[in-house]
């Protein structure tokens, strides 16, 4: 197929053919003789599912790309309207799947996990909910577009959040310390309306829940995370050994880095900054990246380049950095094309590179199995789709040099102690969620308070006195995954430890590593997380002894 992002065709899709060809294609199911004949209807809901979900990201990505696109903003705020609407039409339709005759034949083709799933799908949404669902997105969307077009006043000029960055992590402190103030500031000022946001936000997904029959959102948001083969109690004895283990781990490597900057702790305004010459930034410019990152894949594997050549000649990319475009980075899957697109915020730092190693790990395991024509093997859980991700990053090591030239090794020290100081903040914004999700009527002062005492249990060896927004217990209020896609952020947490996995591994033998990554990226989510990690060889997170053994291994590289 010939084609190139910037020139595919968007038309929306209509929200009403859609039910109504979901509520034919329900009728045929129940009337269906056999499984053989259910599966050829199922083919048709692919068809149907695709189109829209197409359309959808078409839409999506052309949003982010600039705010102020009148006609996509439009259609931005059409999707919040009819997405819970799409939901629930397709949960309908699965519960006619899951409770067929012919179920046995059904699993030979679609895989256990999709029953699972909709059997918990069946408990997430009914009709009651889909305006109050309707009512989150919009507050969703509210919150991205105030952290989107901020306007952050510096040295004489105007800046959004992720183009302050290279200003904030600047070798010259004294810069970093101005433009941090310049984004605290910016924060101090738009706290009332991200109190209020956030304080609708949780009252009304609680709402939702007790609707539902759940005790809590918490309950309610691991059935829609499809959390199949663990629960919070797993997850709360993976966050025990995170602060035994990781938590004084990240403490020594602060420690290092203070010595390195010449402070006796570590500051928040060194929280982006490893380098006192600064962190290294990629030598080439933005379109030299994108070329020494095809170079790189070629070299990698024959899979690898296979995918990279595709992305470059169908422009899968945008991701330089603009006015009026949303921040952030993802890889997301056009349907129709069987293609995965890539959107960042290129801002001349080191996260350039990264988006060319972790995002294109989520887009090369999408290309991989691009031909399956099951849809349900592709139906990933965070947790899993972060493993192939995280684990690229380590898997690329060996080209840093084309993006780094002789500061290739700073990478790597920056990258470890990043991919480390990373683990107790992510498990740390899941603790807090846990939290405000049990203690529903907090208010937003009690939760900055709850943060505050979060810090000093996950991040005790970080002095936030220099910056007044974080030194209140602000600092989740950027984080937008705590308002889009609530419990999500644990997941890039228990990847990391999978990541890391592999990274031992591949010090050891970089080969097989490689080949037992390939064979989890065509697994995709044909089964249950837990199993596809033993598959490969891998230990799940949630093992006690894990998250020791990989710190251990690490502390003998380290120090």
């Amino acid at each position: 197929m010939d084609f190139k992002f910037k020139d595919i065709p968007y038309e929306r899709p209509s929200i009403d053919a859609f039910e109504k060809t979901i509520a034919e294609l329900i009728e045929r199911q129940q009337a269906a003789k056999s499984g053989e004949e259910q599966f050829e209807i199922h083919k048709e809901f692919y068809k149907l599912a695709n189109d829209f979900d197409t359309a959808y990201n078409i839409a999506y990505i052309r949003h982010d790309a600039d705010n102020t696109d009148e006609f996509y903003e439009k259609e931005n705020d059409y999707f919040d309207e009819v997405i819970p609407r799409l939901s629930n039409a397709t949960i309908k339709y699965n519960n006619v799947l899951a409770a067929s005759p012919y179920k046995d034949f059904l699993e030979t083709k679609l895989g256990p996990v999709f029953f699972k799933n909709a059997e918990l799908d069946a408990k997430s949404v009914n009709d009651e909910v889909i305006p109050l669902m309707q009512e989150e997105n919009a507050l969703a969307s509210r919150y991205d577009k105030l952290i989107a077009t901020a306007k952050i006043e510096y040295e004489g000029e105007t800046y959004n959040l992720s183009l302050m960055t290279p200003f904030t992590t600047n070798k010259d402190r004294e810069v970093r310390k101005k433009a941090q103030k310049a984004v605290s500031d910016w924060f101090m000022s738009v706290t009332p309306e991200i109190d209020e946001i956030y304080d609708k936000m949780v009252k009304n997904r609680t709402e939702q829940a007790k609707l539902l029959g759940f005790s809590s959102y918490t309950e309610l948001a691991y059935c829609r995370m499809h959390r199949n083969s663990y629960g919070p109690k797993d997850v709360e004895n993976f966050r025990k050994q995170i602060k035994e283990y990781f938590v004084p781990f990240v403490g020594k490597l602060a420690e290092k880095r203070a010595k390195r900057l010449g402070l006796d702790k570590l500051q928040a305004t060194e929280l982006g900054v490893y380098f006192n010459e600064g962190n290294p930034k990629p030598t080439g410019t933005p379109e030299g990246i994108l070329k020494s990152g095809q170079d790189m894949y070629s070299e990698l594997s024959p899979e690898t380049k296979e995918f990279m050549n595709f992305m470059m000649e169908h422009e899968l990319f945008d991701v330089f950095g603009r006015k009026n475009k949303a921040a952030g980075g993802y890889q997301t899957y056009l349907a129709n094309y069987k293609a995965p697109f890539i959107y960042a915020n290129f801002n001349g730092t080191s996260g350039d590179v990264d988006v060319i190693t972790h995002e294109c790990g989520h887009a090369f395991q999408a290309y991989v199995v691009r031909d399956d024509e099951i849809n349900e093997h592709n139906e990933l859980g965070m947790e899993t789709a972060e493993i192939h991700s995280m684990s690229m990053e380590y898997f690329t090591y060996g080209w840093m040099k084309n993006f780094f030239g002789d500061r290739f090794e700073d990478y790597f020290e920056m990258h470890i102690e990043d991919a480390s100081t990373f683990l107790p903040y992510g498990t740390m914004v899941d603790e807090f969620q846990h939290i405000v999700y049990d203690n529903p009527e907090m208010t937003p002062a009690q939760r900055k308070e709850t943060w505050k005492k979060l810090e000093q249990q996950y991040r005790p060896y970080i002095d936030f006195s220099e910056n007044e927004f974080w030194n209140l217990g602000g600092f989740w209020q950027k984080q937008l995954h705590i308002f889009d896609v609530p419990f999500y952020y644990i997941d890039y947490v228990l990847a990391s430890i999978v990541a890391m996995q592999f990274k031992v591994w591949m010090d050891e033998d970089y080969k097989e590593a490689w080949e037992h990554y390939l064979a989890l990226c065509k697994l995709s989510a044909s089964d249950y997380y837990t199993n596809m990690l033993k598959k490969v060889g891998l230990k799940t997170p949630f093992e006690d002894g894990v998250v020791k053994e990989i710190v251990d291994k690490f502390s003998a590289k380290i120090f």
